[in-house]
C-alpha cells in the first residue's frame, strides 16, 4: 500500500531543474511529507513531474513521463498527480486540454503556489537549504535564472525570461550551508554564468564570486559551467590559475565555427573571435580542459560550414565535447525567420562525424595521462571498481577514473590515484595514497 503522505518527484532535464526539485523536496519535507526523488517504482499516491522544454527530445520526454503517470492515476494507482517546470511553464493551456489526467500544471518558478495549493506553508527560514540527490559530497551551484542572449535557435530565454543573478551573499550563504552538510565540490551552473552580476551590479561579477567561494574552508573543488563566449569575463582566467581549487575546468558553448552560421544563430562573435578566446584560455590557464557544445544543421548549414566545424573540432582539441542537431524550437527568431533546411538525415549524420572525431580526440587526450598521478574524488563503489573523477571531469557527463579495488576506499574522499590505462572516455588505474587538500596532489600536466 502506497502512503498518502509519501511524493515522489520526477525531476527531467538539466542540472539546474534538478535544483529546483531539491528544493521544492525540502519545503515539502518541512511540510510532513516524506519525498523519493526518481524512483525506480513509484512510491507514493501523489507524484511532482517536474518537466523539460528544450529541444524536441526532451519535451518527447516530458509528455511520456506524463502520460505514463496519467495512465497510473486512470488505474488509480496514484491519486494526485502534479505537473511544472519548463514544458507546463510554457504550454500550460494546450497539456491541460490534451491530458485533463494532470491535477495541475504550474510553470518553472512555482514552488510557492504549489505548496500553498496544497494547503501548506512555504518555509521561508529555508530558502538557502535543499534536500541533494546527488552524492553527498558534489552538489550543483545555480547562481542565475534567465538569458539575456537572443540565440536564434534557442527557446530558454522565452521560458526562462531575463537573466536575474542571485545576490552574491545568498551564494555564499548557500555554499557555507552546504560545506556544513559535507558537500566538498560544487559545479556552479547558469545558462551563462559568465553574464553573472551584470543586471544586479552593472558589471561581470563572477570573477569575484568565484573567488569568494574559493576562500570558504571546505571547499576543496568548484567547476564553472555553461559560460559564453562573447563579453568573456577575462579575469575569470586569473581566478583559475591562481586557486588551487578552482578546476582547471571550463564548460563553454561555441555552437558552430563557420561566420555566415554563427551571424545566422545570433552568436554576436566570430571565427576569429572564437580563436582568440581558445588560445588566451589555454595561454592563461596551462592545462585547462576545455568542454564544448555544437549544433549541427542549423538552418543554412552548408557543407562547407560543416567541414569548417569539422577542422575546428581537430585543430581545437577540446577536451570534452557534445553535439547536438538543430531542433526547431516554436517561438525562436530561427523557427520564425528560416527554413529549416537541412535534412534530418544529413543533420545525424554530421553529429555522428563530430562525435567519431571526437572520439579519437579523447582517446589520445586520455592516453597522455597513462603514467601520471592524479587526485580523484571517489563517487561510488560498484563490483569490480571504485569510481571516481579528476578535476577535468564533471558528473555524469565526463569521463570517470576506474580505480583498482586494492584498497578501501571512502566514498567522497579524495585519493591520489596512478593512471594506469585508458579508453576513449574512461582511465584506469590504482590508489597510491589519500589526498587530503588541493595541495597534497597536484595533477600532473
Amino acid at each position: 500500500m502506497k502512503a498518502e503522505n509519501t511524493i515522489d518527484i520526477i525531476s527531467l532535464g538539466c542540472s539546474k531543474n534538478l535544483v529546483d526539485s531539491e528544493k521544492l523536496m525540502l519545503q515539502l519535507q518541512a511540510n510532513g511529507y516524506k519525498v523519493t526523488h526518481d524512483p525506480i517504482v513509484s512510491k507514493g499516491k501523489i507524484v511532482i513531474i517536474n518537466t523539460c522544454g528544450f529541444i524536441g527530445d526532451a519535451k518527447e520526454e516530458s509528455i511520456n513521463m506524463i502520460l505514463e503517470f496519467a495512465e497510473k492515476k486512470q488505474k488509480g494507482k496514484i491519486s494526485k498527480l502534479i505537473v511544472t517546470g519548463c514544458l507546463s511553464g510554457r504550454y500550460a493551456e494546450e497539456l491541460a486540454k490534451e491530458i485533463p489526467e494532470v491535477d495541475a500544471y504550474y510553470g518553472k518558478f512555482a514552488w510557492k503556489q504549489i505548496i500553498s495549493d496544497m494547503g501548506k506553508t512555504y518555509q521561508q527560514d529555508l530558502q538557502f537549504e535543499r534536500t541533494l540527490t546527488s552524492p553527498s559530497h558534489y552538489a550543483y551551484l545555480k547562481i542565475a535564472e534567465g538569458c539575456n542572449h537572443g540565440c536564434s535557435y534557442c527557446a530558454i530565454p522565452i521560458i526562462t525570461g531575463a537573466y536575474q543573478s542571485v545576490p552574491m551573499e545568498e551564494v555564499l550563504e548557500e555554499v557555507t550551508r552546504l560545506v556544513a552538510h559535507g558537500v566538498k565540490e560544487f559545479q556552479v551552473i547558469a545558462q551563462d554564468i559568465t553574464y553573472y552580476g551584470r543586471d544586479l551590479y552593472k558589471k561581470a561579477m563572477l570573477p569575484e564570486l568565484v573567488e569568494r567561494i574559493s576562500e570558504i574552508k571546505g571547499v576543496e573543488w568548484i567547476r564553472l559551467h555553461y559560460a559564453y563566449p562573447t563579453l568573456f569575463p577575462m579575469d575569470l582566467l586569473r581566478v583559475m590559475r591562481e586557486k588551487e581549487n578552482v578546476c582547471k575546468y571550463l564548460d563553454i558553448a561555441f555552437q558552430h565555427i563557420s561566420d555566415p552560421v554563427l551571424k545566422s544563430m545570433r552568436r554576436n562573435t566570430s571565427a576569429e573571435e572564437t580563436a582568440q578566446l581558445i588560445e588566451t584560455i589555454r595561454r592563461e590557464v596551462p592545462g585547462i580542459h576545455l568542454r564544448t557544445t555544437l549544433i549541427a544543421g542549423h538552418p543554412g548549414e552548408t557543407e562547407e560550414d560543416f567541414q569548417q566545424l569539422m577542422e575546428f573540432v581537430r585543430t581545437s582539441r577540446f577536451e570534452r565535447m557534445g553535439t547536438f542537431a538543430y531542433s526547431e524550437e516554436e517561438g525562436t527568431y530561427s523557427a520564425e525567420h528560416y527554413k529549416d533546411d537541412v535534412p534530418e538525415e544529413v543533420k545525424q549524420q554530421r553529429v555522428d562525424q563530430l562525435m567519431a572525431l571526437q572520439q579519437r580526440i579523447s582517446s589520445e587526450v586520455n592516453a597522455a595521462k597513462i603514467g601520471q598521478t592524479m587526485k580523484v574524488i571517489v563517487d561510488r563503489e560498484e563490483e569490480e571498481y571504485y569510481i571516481g573523477r579528476t578535476e577535468f571531469d564533471s558528473p555524469e557527463v565526463d569521463p570517470e577514473v576506474l580505480i583498482a579495488k586494492d584498497k578501501t576506499l571512502r566514498i567522497g574522499a579524495f585519493y591520489s590515484v596512478l593512471i594506469t590505462d585508458s579508453e576513449s572516455f574512461e582511465l584506469y588505474g590504482s590508489v597510491v595514497k589519500d589526498a587530503k587538500s588541493p595541495k597534497a596532489a597536484k595533477t600532473k600536466q
